[in-house]
């Protein structure tokens, strides 16, 4: 950057002195244009040397040979016979062209810099232990299994469980979270997470190209490649219409003089119109300001901790009209909560008390749940005898007294009268001493913003939204109901998911898109046939990262229409530039056929616009949440 504007500011510079001499010295016309030409090529030799390459490489019509030809136009006007020299014009629209360049170099590392903040995630080496030692390697050199050190400060260089050390972890840059999240032994830890406080040694589950922060810098890579439909519309309108207005400043050059009588005095004033009209065609602002303002849509969405894998599905998001969710994992936590305890007997914390020290031993997802609630294991209490009955639960002594923790099958073969729950989720029956003391409801909680994402969906005007689970009938509906959604499907495989997604999209209005969200392997299928598929990236598992085209960092529902939003806002301004470059070049490409546009007019219609556009553009990396 500091090069480039050095180079600018010696042109202008030299510009300014040509000028002086001008005014200051006679010179002929042809030493004139020697004063001149330095400060040209000073500017403009690498937008020259471009032309040429693409000549050579057949990209005959682009801005870069548009400009040569209007310059190099305009400086061999003055040659022309009763023709005003045109030389200080032309090193001005070369200069001119250069700032623009420059602004859009400018606007291109800042968008940039919001994904490579990413880039940055990944340590390139590790704290390898080997033997008795500590040995700072490459981290792509370190295999599955060996145990890492993460010192406080530091990233972690690849993902891994916990074996020993306790810390808070900052994952703002994979979830754009402030909030610290605590970790110890037996923990899942993700590359690209600092370590705040404690030693963690860490032992290595994937490969370093294998890692999160890998995965999520290959995403965010590949998101630049990939062309949005509207960027493409640019393309293939430029090829198109780069031919067309060299055509009609050929035809504006030379018909109108050969038509007036005398050719060679109307020649110089047409000529002058045609390299004006060329100037003001050059389709700059729309090549660069449209691709520009999706990739900072990229940028910013990131820095929400939403990754975009491509500027295409910029395009799509913003057209979303139908919403389908996944329910597990994805308006649900996917994790076992005690969600009520109802007792009979006793009050609830003896009851939530004896049933964690029953399952104290057990590896099941709903002992777990009991206990998760009840933490305080050691409080003193003894328990012995402690026997698992298969399909049914678990019974136990604790301080003597005989405890049964189970389901309505095994109080039944207990010969015990248990009471019926009104609320929907496993009902967890507890028995003391033989006697029925109350049951304990366990349930897949609804994350918190579940409702708020379906609020904020229908704020945007999506007016469809749907629910498919593999759950029984009564889950489903109660999660729809607590959640707002009026459609739901249960009790479906990842077949029956599919069906009924092709039914979705054949039904969907015309012009929208449908977009679906899970986490789990099951959901790959029905995210890579949805228009674009959203991934739950923190629990979600790699089959459905890869198959989705959004993928949200934190699992947060509410980010869906954050999504939308900002897809929206992105191609709104894309729009903004589009309609705004083409109306200025419409009205200027009129004065100019009339012979009424100035080049100053020209230049303006042409980098001037370029400039605004690309201002616009950066707008779109300044997304709030």
């Amino acid at each position: 950057m500091k090069k480039e504007l050095t180079r600018i500011a010696v042109a202008a510079v030299l510009l300014a002195v040509a000028a002086v001499v001008e005014h200051q010295a006679y010179l002929e016309t042809w030493q004139l244009f020697l004063v001149y030409l330095v400060p040209y090529l000073v500017a403009g030799y690498d937008v020259l040397v471009e032309a040429v390459e693409g000549l050579l490489h057949g990209k005959v019509f682009n801005e870069c040979l548009l400009m040569c030809i209007a310059t190099v136009g305009a400086l061999s006007i003055g040659f022309l016979p009763e023709a005003e020299n045109e030389f200080a014009e032309a090193v001005f629209v070369m200069l001119f062209f250069k700032v623009g360049e420059a602004f859009e170099g400018y606007a291109e590392r800042r968008s940039r810099r919001a994904i490579s903040h990413l880039m940055e995630i990944r340590p390139d080496n590790a704290n390898v232990v080997r033997g008795e030692a500590v040995t700072v390697v490459p981290a792509e050199t370190v295999a599955v299994g060996e145990t890492i050190v993460v010192k406080p400060g530091e990233r972690i260089p690849l993902d891994g469980v916990v074996t020993s050390g306790q810390s808070s972890l900052d994952t703002v840059a994979l979830t754009g979270e402030s909030l610290p999240c605590s970790v110890g032994v037996d923990d899942c830890v993700a590359s690209g997470c600092v370590n705040i406080s404690g030693l963690l040694n860490v032992r290595v589950t994937k490969a370093f190209g294998e890692s999160t922060a890998s995965k999520i810098i290959s995403m965010v890579e590949s998101a630049s490649e990939k062309k949005s439909r509207s960027e493409t519309f640019i393309s293939r309108f430029a090829r198109v219409y780069t031919p067309v207005v060299v055509l009609v400043a050929v035809l504006l050059a030379f018909f109108p003089p050969m038509l007036s009588g005398s050719f060679s005095a109307a020649f110089p004033v047409w000529f002058e119109r045609a390299l004006t009209f060329l100037v003001v065609s050059c389709p700059c602002a729309l090549v660069i300001s449209v691709p520009l303002t999706f990739f900072g849509g990229i940028g910013g969405a990131s820095r929400n901790g939403i990754l975009v894998k491509g500027s295409s599905y910029i395009d799509v998001l913003a057209r979303v009209g139908t919403v389908v969710f996944d329910k597990t994992g994805t308006l649900t936590k996917g994790r076992f909560e005690v969600e009520a305890v109802h007792p009979d007997r006793c009050d609830e914390r003896r009851l939530l008390h004896l049933a964690a020290h029953v399952e104290r031993y057990s590896t099941h997802p709903i002992a777990q749940s009991l206990r998760n609630a009840y933490p305080e294991e050691d409080d003193g209490c003894s328990v012995e005898d402690v026997e698992e009955v298969a399909g049914h639960g678990v019974r136990a002594r604790v301080n003597g007294c005989e405890v049964c923790v189970g389901n309505a099958t095994m109080m039944e073969s207990l010969g015990v009268q248990w009471r019926p729950c009104h609320k929907v989720g496993t009902i967890v029956h507890v028995t003391i001493g033989g006697e029925y003391a109350g049951h304990i409801v366990v349930n897949d909680a609804v994350k918190e913003d579940s409702r708020m994402a379906i609020d904020e969906l229908r704020g945007l005007g999506i007016g469809k939204a749907v629910m498919l689970t593999g759950d029984r009938d009564a889950v489903g509906r109660d999660v729809a109901t607590r959640v707002g959604i009026d459609e739901y499907h249960a009790g479906m495989m990842p077949a029956d998911k599919l069906a009924m997604l092709e039914d979705l999209l054949a039904a969907k209005p015309r012009g929208t898109a449908l977009a679906f969200v899970g986490d789990g392997i099951n959901d790959a299928p029905v995210l890579a046939r949805a228009d674009v598929g959203i991934a739950m990236g923190g629990l979600g598992s790699d089959a459905a990262i890869e198959a989705a085209d959004v993928v949200l960092m934190d699992d947060k529902p509410t980010k869906v229409a954050l999504a939308v939003r900002l897809a929206r806002r992105t191609r709104r301004i894309a729009s903004q530039n589009v309609w705004f470059a083409i109306g200025v070049k419409v009205v200027v490409l009129a004065l100019a056929g009339m012979g009424v546009a100035t080049m100053w007019m020209a230049v303006f219609a042409d980098v001037g616009v370029t400039v605004l556009a690309v201002l616009n553009a950066m707008r779109a990396m300044r997304i709030r949440s």
